[in-house]
């Protein structure tokens, strides 16, 4: 198995990914979800195919976000497993509290289900349900999660244990005020852990909801909280216009205390944003926006019954992902199909360096290795190579999500990006989409041996 690496640059200079693993769910729950693999050695035969699949034992999971058991973090001086394997694929439900556990060693092309953990199980132990995102840390496996357990909230945070995968429990001690949750990352060597927030089950399972949102009803802070004392130390509001701050990146550089966080929507005016967050000189956390994404102006007679009123297509940026090098930012507008590119070097100013479009609710934009076909979707998960030369995109975000600004139907699709410091371009050779998912829809992607999203480190 690929092992863990302790410093950034020695994950950029590792051997290439080989593989992907995608999570594949059937939006009607009247089959099983599954982890797809697909094979991304681009000098093999089946280059861009599926080449792998395990079906999960139930229906209804929604699979979402999943991660590894093990990364960089286990090679942290105090951390307790150091010889732990990047085996086992944690594969949370996110409509049915499950997680499953999933075996890649023995045969990366047919992972093999292992264990699965029961919703009762995070309920009773940690108190939560609607486990969303999952990170290895030194300690354990740390699982966020949407919703309390027979509760609407508060959401937070769960600890697995490495080894058995069993429950720990909770892990906040003290939350302060915080109730809604959605992500959750850290600056490990400086023992802070960020949390973002989205919203309780009932305010998300059904699609955006639209009295809510022009209510400002979503989550709209950043919450910053000490690692080791699992206490709330800090909480940041953006200003409840900005409406749901979801996926937090910060930066791998263990030196540095900042990170980026994507805002899916403005009301005042349906665009997008993303701020960056830093540690100022007394030691105290700021925020501030650093990139605006407008919306596009559309046909209302071109739009989808939610976005009919406003004449205009919002690009709800929904995912973003930083290189390893830190570098370079990309940033996913899911409404209006496109996929941005920033330089990042000065973090306080990006500048755009590419796009792509792909899909889009209005424009449809095609692959290039499928000229003819109106892609549904957009860009969505974003996952980058550890060498930073690679960017794979999927194009759907969340079941009732998907059925709401894509009425017509998402489909599923996988794209892959080559990228550089002279913008970005898709690759024409990769592209399954349509069949090759089964019926399927897609969404997270993780890398075979790691990749920019799924690892922190503790050495600079």
């Amino acid at each position: 198995m690929p092992r863990s690496t302790p410093r950034p640059r020695d994950a950029a200079a590792a051997p290439p990914e080989t593989l992907a693993y995608i999570a594949a769910f059937a939006r009607p729950a009247d089959k099983p979800d599954a982890i797809a693999v697909l094979d991304v050695d681009d000098a093999s035969a089946s280059y861009g195919q599926v080449v792998g699949w395990t079906e999960l034992p139930n229906v209804g999971d929604e699979l979402h976000h999943f991660g590894w058991n093990a990364c960089s973090s286990a090679l942290c001086p105090y951390a307790p497993h150091p010889h732990t394997e990047r085996r086992y694929l944690v594969v949370p439900g996110l409509r049915s509290s499950r997680i499953h556990i999933v075996d890649t060693k023995d045969d990366p092309r047919s992972p093999r289900i292992v264990k699965v953990l029961e919703a009762e199980e995070l309920g009773k132990r940690a108190g939560y349900s609607r486990p969303h995102t999952i990170h290895c840390g030194p300690e354990g496996i740390y699982v966020s999660a949407l919703g309390g357990y027979e509760t609407e909230g508060p959401g937070g945070v769960a600890l697995l244990d490495h080894t058995s995968f069993e429950v720990l429990g909770r892990w906040e001690v003290d939350r302060g005020d915080q109730y809604l949750a959605y992500d959750l990352w850290w600056h490990i060597a400086h023992d802070v852990a960020v949390t973002s927030e989205w919203g309780t089950p009932s305010m998300i399972e059904d699609g955006i909801n639209p009295e809510l949102l022009l209510g400002r009803q979503y989550g709209h802070r950043l919450h910053f909280w000490d690692l080791r004392k699992r206490r709330n130390i800090q909480t940041l509001d953006l200003g409840d216009q900005y409406q749901m701050p979801l996926e937090l990146r910060p930066a791998h550089d263990p030196t540095k205390q900042y990170g980026f966080v994507g805002v899916v929507v403005s009301v005042e005016d349906l665009s997008a944003s993303v701020w960056l967050w830093h540690r100022e000189g007394n030691g105290e956390f700021a925020i501030q926006k650093v990139i605006d994404i407008p919306a596009e102006p559309a046909d209302a007679a071109d739009l989808p019954p939610a976005l009919q009123p406003f004449g205009a297509v919002p690009p709800l940026v929904t995912d973003l992902d930083l290189s390893v090098d830190d570098r370079f930012l990309y940033v996913s507008a899911w409404g209006t199909g496109e996929l941005l590119q920033y330089d990042v070097s000065d973090p306080f100013h990006p500048r755009q360096t590419g796009s792509v479009h792909l899909g889009g609710i209005v424009r449809r934009a095609a692959h290039p290795a499928a000229p003819d076909e109106p892609l549904a979707g957009g860009p969505q998960m974003v996952e980058i190579s550890r060498d930073g030369r690679r960017v794979y995109v999927s194009n759907s975000l969340y079941g009732a999500w998907d059925d709401q600004f894509y009425p017509d139907g998402v489909g599923a699709w996988v794209a892959k990006l080559d990228a550089g410091a002279d913008g970005l371009a898709p690759d024409e050779r990769f592209f399954p989409h349509g069949d090759d998912f089964r019926g399927l829809r897609v969404h997270q992607v993780r890398l075979q041996g790691g990749d920019a999203s799924s690892d922190s480190y503790c050495y600079p």
